[in-house]
């Protein structure tokens, strides 16, 4: 059964502390919107690491692609 927005958006709020996220998508392509401070000081890469973290083992077996944004809270009131 494939994932809902909203389980893959509560997947990655199981696993990483996020002051936002939104996720939109058909069931295989998702794109999230996520805000944490968790990224502060980190390189994209950095962030996106943390995100597949938090999804494990489901973004081989649930997900097959996630397109994503990854903020601060500073750079989302900032509007980045």
């Amino acid at each position: 059964m494939l994932p809902t927005p909203e389980q893959v958006r509560q997947y990655i709020l199981d696993g990483l502390s996020c002051e936002h996220v939104d996720v939109q998508g058909d069931g295989q392509h998702f794109e999230a919107l996520i805000v944490s401070s968790e990224f502060a000081g980190k390189r994209p890469i950095a962030r996106h690491q943390l995100v597949y973290a938090a999804l494990g083992e489901r973004m081989r077996e649930e997900i097959h692609a996630l397109s994503m944004r990854t903020l601060t809270p500073q750079e989302f009131k900032a509007g980045n």
